[in-house]
């Protein structure tokens, strides 16, 4: 069930057998020269898509802008700053706890995010902790490679030159997904340079053409489709263990 797609009625009959939801999340960023800039808010949607045609799933709408500001100094990205991360995180569990919600999975597609997300869950539980209240809700956040079994997968399929950033795996999920959106350059090097992130122009100069130690051409569809529905999978038993932990009132 897409949250976008139902009505209010739909949504408050799902809340009578389930408080659970994944919010995907992600990035519009620079994917090197075959990357879509929409690759880190594209993979977490695909996989939770997927996952909610095969279970009783709810798919919030996808929090598409992200913390970007290293990639800045390429064309298209754009990037909130950290504290407007936050804030709009902490608005949309406030929003969502609001209605019920109890458990709420941020299904995460990009690495740059992660500290903010964390601090955004740290804000939120800090207002219940100072004013000596229960939350009510519990917050998770799940990076999609780190989905049981997916980050194997993708270390048997790229053993080599997988790297940090536009990575094969990554590209593959939007190629099995948009097939029609694939693009092919001329790699140099093969495997890109690894090192540092600091602020833009630094990871600019570090990184000519956007990508960290990888080379996104050993992508294809078949493996990206063997990585979404091995998320996919494991999406769902991740999400069943969490709406099973008893939150206390």
């Amino acid at each position: 069930m897409l949250l976008h797609l139902s009505t209010w009625a739909e949504v408050g009959q799902y809340l009578t057998r389930s408080r659970s939801i994944v919010v995907p999340i992600g990035s519009n960023e620079q994917h090197g020269p075959t990357g879509l800039l929409g690759t880190d808010w594209l993979c977490p949607q695909i996989i939770a898509y997927e996952a909610e045609k095969r279970a009783d799933l709810l798919i919030a709408p996808t929090f598409n802008i992200g913390m970007a500001q290293h990639h800045l100094a390429f064309a298209g990205t754009i990037s909130l700053r950290p504290s407007t991360f936050i804030a709009a995180i902490g608005d949309w569990t406030r929003s969502l706890a609001l209605h019920g919600f109890e458990k709420i999975l941020f299904l995460n597609g990009h690495g740059g995010n992660i500290a903010s997300i964390e601090a955004a869950f740290s804000e939120l539980y800090a207002e219940a902790s100072f004013a000596r209240r229960r939350a009510g809700f519990a917050l998770k956040l799940c990076n999609w490679w780190d989905l049981e079994g997916v980050g194997e997968l993708a270390r048997e399929q790229f053993p080599t030159g997988h790297g940090a950033h536009a990575t094969p795996s990554e590209i593959a999920i939007t190629q099995w997904a948009l097939p029609e959106s694939i693009k092919h350059a001329a790699y140099s090097p093969q495997i890109a340079p690894s090192g540092p992130i600091r602020e833009a122009l630094d990871f600019r100069a570090r990184f000519a053409d956007g990508r960290m130690g990888s080379d996104p051409a050993q992508a294809s569809q078949e493996r990206g489709g063997a990585l979404v529905e091995l998320a996919a999978q494991s999406l769902i038993r991740e999400m069943e263990a969490f709406s099973r932990e008893s939150v206390p009132d």
